[in-house]
């Protein structure tokens, strides 16, 4: 569950930021002055500041019905599509997709991440290559309001986020239409079946079944 466990972090502009943490989740109050600071040290041969705080870079698409708030930074070769909703302190990584009608805040996509039909991800980090299926979301705030806990097999972290999405490792695939529950981590190279609703600590390397029942991998081949 540790951050280096997750992610690959050479695929991020936000390496510096993650490198310092045990737990990705600690540096989410950190996103909007990250972006921030690294935003004027972007090259201005590659990146064009095109609003208070929000940074493109000239190889990306982004759609003219797209809303953009900063701090954003779109990295290169990223494709943002028709009425995308950014709220700001997001970082969408190189080659990325945000899709129609996805809304993004305060958020880093890793590279190549793809949330390309309308997908809510708040208050959370999605790894290299990770997808979200139509519909599927991140819950970010509990009923309760209370703050979120991580439950990893018993065990249990005090975040103290009242708002706090998912944590998605590299080559994770969700399926359509699930929810991970406030303080969700999965693990790289997972698959979760459409219609899930998830909380807590998935493993890497395994199969999350709409029942609830996990597997790992290898078990299906």
């Amino acid at each position: 569950m540790e951050t280096k466990k997750l992610f690959d972090l050479d695929k991020t502009i936000a390496k510096d930021l993650l490198i310092k943490t045990d737990y990705a989740w600690e540096i989410l109050s950190e996103i909007s002055e990250f972006i921030k600071k690294i935003g004027e040290t972007l090259p201005k041969d590659k990146f064009e500041k095109t609003g208070e705080d929000i940074w493109i870079a000239k190889s990306a698409s982004v759609a003219p019905t797209a809303s953009l708030k900063g701090p954003l930074i779109i990295d290169e070769d990223a494709e943002v599509r028709h009425c995308a909703f950014i709220r700001g302190s997001v970082i969408v990584g190189k080659g990325a997709v945000v899709g129609n009608s996805s809304e993004l805040k305060n958020a880093i996509l890793f590279d190549k991440v793809q949330v390309p039909h309308y997908n809510y991800i708040g208050d959370s980090i999605l790894g290299y290559k990770s997808h979200f299926g139509a519909g599927a979301l991140t819950s970010n705030v509990k009923n309760d309001k209370k703050p979120v806990v991580v439950n990893k097999c018993g065990e249990k972290f005090e975040t103290g986020l009242k708002k706090f999405g998912a944590i998605v490792g590299d080559f994770v695939e969700v399926g359509c239409h699930t929810v991970l529950c406030p303080g969700t981590v999965v693990a790289k190279n997972t698959s979760i079946y459409p219609l899930s609703m998830i909380r807590g600590y998935v493993k890497e390397d395994s199969i999350y079944k709409n029942n609830g029942s996990i597997v790992k991998k290898i078990e299906e081949q």
